[in-house]
């Protein structure tokens, strides 16, 4: 018997590669979704396989799944800051009651569940690199407090759940992640870059750019998450690279990998936007046994070609 795993969220840029790997794994998937930030033309190339069942569905309602469940991964939520600050009433619902409704879904079918949850829930960090023991300075009234405090609320149910009625759970904190399947105006970092260098226009860059991000290749997060779903490790687990970059410094490195001839131009930095971000990966490494494999560079040319792909199809 196939084991099967609910992916919520998994039309999304994760949630497809995701759908993907398990389904090599040999497991049924059913890839649930409202797309409202996901895209259809993301597993549209998974649905001739007999094992993939995708459902349009929004899981701040009750679910009704018929069948056994084995897993369920809970990734449905609004990502990037353009999204979140234009549904901040989603993202808390889906955080919240999605979160609320997909445990007691595992509850009911005796399924694990794993948590994907963010180093955001460590808001502008005060400790450097930020460790899972780490609570976070996060302003809970602030723009970025609907999908910082979603998520740590998400975390808090989860192990609520895992306490109180016994359900297997789990947590993975991403941070910073990459690679096809990004939206081009989703506003994150790394699409905004290539879709400004590609089109050789001013890369904007927020504050003087000193402020820090990890980027993590999406093949490597996903070996993260598929470890962290086969292990008993109940409390959360980073999974993201700790080699760290300034922005400006990546805005830079965008620039020359592509040949483009945009300039950088500044740009204010938005309120409470993290100053710092770097994963220590020291329990994945510890527990799952699991580091990246890819480094920036080679991820980076790996992803190229899609966005100047979406770029041309954007024209």
């Amino acid at each position: 018997m196939k084991k099967r795993v609910l992916i919520t969220g998994g039309a999304g840029f994760l949630g497809s590669h995701l759908c993907e790997r398990y389904l090599k794994e040999g497991w049924k998937v059913v890839c649930m979704d409202n797309l409202i930030t996901g895209s259809y033309n993301n597993i549209v190339h998974l649905t001739d396989n007999e094992h993939f069942q995708f459902i349009e569905f929004d899981v701040t309602n009750y679910i009704d799944l018929e069948g056994d469940l084995d897993l369920i991964l809970h990734f449905a939520s609004p990502a990037s800051p353009i999204d979140y600050l234009e549904m901040p009433i989603q993202t808390l619902k889906v955080g919240s009651l999605g979160t609320h409704k997909t445990l007691g879904l595992a509850k009911a079918k005796g399924a694990k569940f794993l948590l994907a949850s963010t180093s955001e829930v460590y808001g502008d960090p005060l400790e450097h690199p930020q460790k899972e023991t780490y609570w976070g300075n996060v302003n809970p009234t602030g723009y970025r407090g609907v999908y910082d405090e979603a998520k740590r609320f998400a975390e808090a149910m989860t192990m609520a759940y895992h306490r109180y009625h016994g359900v297997e759970t789990r947590i993975v904190r991403i941070f910073n992640t990459y690679g096809a399947r990004m939206r081009l105006k989703d506003g994150r970092a790394l699409p905004t870059f290539f879709r400004q260098a590609f089109e050789n226009k001013p890369i904007t860059v927020f504050g003087d750019g000193s402020q820090t991000r990890s980027f993590t290749y999406v093949d490597d997060l996903v070996e993260g998450i598929f470890r962290l779903s086969q292990s008993d490790e109940v409390e959360p687990v980073n999974i993201g690279n700790p080699e760290e970059i300034s922005i400006l410094e990546f805005a830079k490195e965008i620039i020359e990998i592509t040949g483009s001839s945009s300039d950088i131009v500044f740009n204010e930095l938005p309120a409470d936007d993290p100053k710092i971000r770097q994963p220590d990966i020291t329990k994945a490494k510890r527990v799952l046994k699991w580091e990246p494999l890819t480094d920036r560079r080679e991820g980076l040319l790996k992803t190229m070609n899609y966005f100047k792909e979406q770029v041309q199809k954007s024209g």
